[in-house]
């Protein structure tokens, strides 16, 4: 299938889908542009889930800023089992899935030749809590 939407829109309907990831809190967001390793695709986009019902908001998430972005999927599928859901949007694929499906598929290492999309570490860990700012009284001579 050609493609609708040049390269630079692509990639910035891949960071859409990454941003609404990271705001229900998915971990590890990984972008990988597998365009030179395979003919059906551009991009995977793998996020984590920690259960049934994140991996569904996640993917709901998605599919909702995406379609605002006038992206919408050819296919979604794994909608009933929620232990991995793929949304197919041909020049890129989402795959959200639960932690041991992905530990068990391992699409990074499976494509460990295809450069990463560089994210926003906010969006990478979207989960992980910030950092503790330092206290600004810390450090002063009282």
């Amino acid at each position: 299938m050609p493609s609708k939407v040049g390269p630079q829109d692509i990639e910035a309907l891949v960071r859409i889908a990454a941003d609404a990831a990271a705001e229900k809190k998915a971990l590890d967001v990984v972008a990988l542009r597998v365009a030179e390793l395979l003919v059906v695709t551009d991009y995977f986009l793998l996020a984590t889930g920690a259960n049934d019902r994140q991996v569904h908001g996640i993917a709901d998430s998605i599919e909702g800023a995406l379609r605002e972005a006038g992206a919408k999927p050819i296919g979604r599928e794994g909608e009933r089992e929620l232990r991995w859901v793929l949304l197919d949007y041909g020049d890129f694929v989402v795959h959200v899935f639960r932690p041991d499906e992905r530990e068990f598929y391992r699409l990074e290492k499976l494509w460990s030749d295809a450069p990463r999309l560089e994210l926003p570490a906010e969006v990478v860990n979207a989960s992980r809590p910030a950092p503790a700012e330092p206290d600004a009284s810390e450090g002063r001579d009282s």
